[in-house]
This record gives C-alpha cells, structure tokens and sequence, in this order.
C-alpha cells in the first residue's frame, strides 16, 4: 500500500519513507514548519497536523514559563533595588 505525504501530497514509497507520528513523510518533506530544520522520526512534535522541532513548539505552544521574556522589565524592577546585607559597616 502506498501512503502519501501529508506536506507534499506525493507518493511516499517505502524505500525513502520517514515514518514519525504515525504518518509517511519523504525525508525532505520532515522539518519543522516554523524554522524548517530537518526533523528525524519521532523527534519532534506536531500541532494541527504540522511537524514542529522541539523548541518551536514549546515557544508556540508550550507553557508561558518556557518563553523567554521580551524585555527586561518584565523581569522585575524589584530585585535590582535590594541591598545586600552582608555589606553593612557599622562603625
């Protein structure tokens, strides 16, 4: 039986077949929707029947915590004004 590409549409003969989330790709049709890196089976992720590296993914989709901050004040003023303690001269 000869399954077809999800990104191109053409036959995907077994020979050259990537099989990854239980679909055929060709070996070049397998990369990341986002940043197009070469992605290897199984190795990636997928969301709404696009493959995505890891870290696309993760900064699209994934929890808030794992994108980086835009600027820094989103980082937060107040721990930049605390005094160290340890430095205290009372003399």
């Amino acid at each position: 039986m000869i399954s077809y590409c999800p990104i191109c549409g053409k036959p995907v003969y077994f020979a050259e077949r990537k099989r990854s989330l239980g679909k055929d790709y060709h070996p070049l049709c397998l990369k990341c929707y986002q940043c197009k890196r070469q992605l290897s089976p199984g190795q990636h992720a997928e969301y709404d029947d696009k493959p995505y590296c890891n870290h696309c993914y993760l900064q699209h989709f994934g929890p808030r915590g794992t994108r980086r901050p835009t600027s820094r004040s989103s980082l937060g003023a107040a721990s930049s004004s605390r005094v160290p303690v340890g430095n205290q001269n009372s003399s």
